[in-house]
């Protein structure tokens, strides 16, 4: 067994492991946006019913309706368990929620209030403990509140917010502890494949989540329920492999063979975690224009993913009329596309840095310009083609295809700028990011009362605007460089030698001074 292990690239494993760690975070993070569209009752204004061979491209979308299903033309029941299989029911007689557009968007939104608040606590833990347990353990937590939806969501809405409030907690730990993780195992000639391959595990988590989603509550007997309970079970059985297979760092390794070991010293310079680390540097940090550009770039990104996360499968629902079959499948497709894109790019721009072609700083500002620009036009483009179906969901795939830019560039900066503290980094990136995630869901439900294209062209013509201002900063500020407080020792030594020098050139030069006053 020891043999046959040995011919398993270790890093690799680590690799594949964490991927499949952040596809279990996504998948429990957005499937409530698509299983919403079945928990609640279906909301169908009054003149929706108008002749459906009319295209509205600038109101409501045609909606098809037979004459046994005439009494969903009235307005929102007051009741949550509607007998009638029209307006209170899914296929199984299973009942749904009055939860108006506003309560929708809080409970959405809930999930990261709870996710901004440990990721920064969630990098010191994993610079200190490891990257390994600090991921497991929040992945097992938000694994047991994913099982615990169902239940909590019959109590009310105000319960299941608190719980997705909760299970946010949990999985704010993930991307710092990641990037421990990868500082300790990602050669800096793989870092580009290495981390994209990780943080793929994003966009197949939002294909899984939608596709997946819709499969079961269409054909598994039990409806939306069984959504939580297959992604709760499924994210446990990944915590039992995780703590089988993974390690800290490349030293404490049973497994590793000894070439890998020596070419990970080699490449990477160390295989222990430094646990002599000094406090981290908060005041260089926070003068880094490098980090701050960072920084809002990555959240005018996360605008724009947790607007789609979150809010595409309403817009198919509600606005273009999908089914939940049709809407799990065609909701998954545009991050089909981002994760081909991602994997693609970052395979184009480690070629291009190891080739001398072109430096990391000028492939992560031109990649971030890409994946903003795109999926900003994406989504205009999909508002302004109102009720065609086939062209609204090409261009949609078109644009978040094009997001995929972004993970060999804002998703990995973080490691470019400071590998010893790029957890850290990571915090307060995904931390700041998250306002987004807070704001998008419950703007989205604000903006969008009647659900009609004009309604969500606003919402999109928001993300266009953000996604563009917060592109230009990076190009401007932004940078692919390790910065000099990344050994914080060396740089306070640098800068004491600076002191001195300085202090000793003007000891000089006031002893010139003074030897010329006493010549004359």
């Amino acid at each position: 067994m020891k043999t046959n292990s040995r011919r398993i690239s270790q890093r690799w494993v680590m690799a594949v492991m964490g991927m499949l760690g952040v596809t279990m975070a996504y998948v429990m993070r957005a499937c409530l946006g698509i299983t919403l569209t079945q928990m609640v009752m279906p909301v169908v204004e009054q003149g929706r019913h108008s002749d459906p061979l009319t295209v509205v491209k600038h109101d409501f979308c045609p909606l098809l309706v037979t004459a046994g299903h005439s009494s969903m033309a009235s307005n929102r029941t007051t009741s949550a368990t509607i007998t009638a299989p029209a307006q209170g029911r899914v296929h199984d007689n299973r009942p749904r929620f009055d939860w108006d557009e506003e309560t929708q968007g809080e409970v959405l939104s809930a999930f990261y209030y709870g996710y901004i608040l440990t990721h920064v606590p969630g990098g010191v833990l994993s610079q200190r403990y490891g990257g390994k347990h600090t991921m497991g353990f929040g992945i097992l937590c938000t694994a047991i509140f994913t099982l615990m939806t169902p239940f909590v969501a019959y109590i009310g809405s105000k319960p299941l917010t608190y719980l997705r409030f909760i299970e946010g907690l949990g999985e704010g730990m993930t991307f710092p502890a990641l990037c421990t993780l990868l500082a300790q195992w990602a050669p800096p000639e793989e870092k580009g494949k290495f981390a994209t391959l990780v943080f793929a595990g994003a966009q197949i988590g939002n294909i899984l989540s939608n596709f997946l989603s819709g499969f079961i509550m269409r054909y598994i007997p039990g409806g939306w329920p069984n959504v939580f309970y297959f992604f709760g079970g499924v994210s446990i059985i990944w915590f039992l492999l995780w703590c089988m297979f993974v390690y800290n760092d490349p030293n404490s390794h049973p497994f590793i063979s000894d070439e890998e070991r020596a070419y990970l010293k080699k490449s990477i310079g160390r295989l222990e975690r430094k646990k002599d680390l000094t406090p981290t540097p908060w005041k260089s940090i926070l003068r880094s224009r490098p980090v701050w550009a960072l920084v809002i770039a990555g959240a005018g990104h996360d605008w724009g993913a947790f607007t789609l996360i979150s809010d595409l499968p309403k817009y198919m629902s509600d606005v273009l009329h999908f089914s939940v079959t049709e809407n799990g499948f065609l909701s998954s497709i545009p991050f089909l596309g981002q994760w081909a894109t991602s994997v693609a790019a970052s395979v184009l721009a480690d070629r291009l840095i190891s080739n001398g072609m072109m430096n990391v700083t000028n492939i992560r500002k031109i990649y971030a310009i890409i994946g903003n620009l795109g999926p900003a036009m994406g989504v205009m483009c999909a508002s302004f083609v109102g009720c065609n179906k086939i062209l609204a969901t090409l261009c949609f795939t078109l644009g978040v295809a094009l997001m995929g830019f972004c993970y060999p560039s804002l998703r990995i900066n973080s490691l470019d700028l400071s590998p010893n503290y790029s957890a850290t980094l990571m915090g307060m990136v995904n931390g700041i990011g998250c306002l987004s995630g807070m704001a998008t869901p419950y703007l989205v439900g604000i903006l969008t009362p009647n659900r009609t294209v004009l309604e969500w062209r606003l919402v999109f013509w928001i993300m266009v605007i953000i996604m563009v201002s917060t592109s230009i900063i990076f190009v401007l500020f932004g940078s692919g460089e390790v910065q000099p407080w990344d050994d914080i020792k060396q740089y306070r030594l640098s800068e004491n030698e600076k002191e001195t020098k300085n202090g000793e050139s003007d000891a000089i030069q006031l002893k010139s001074i003074e030897d010329g006053i006493t010549s004359k």
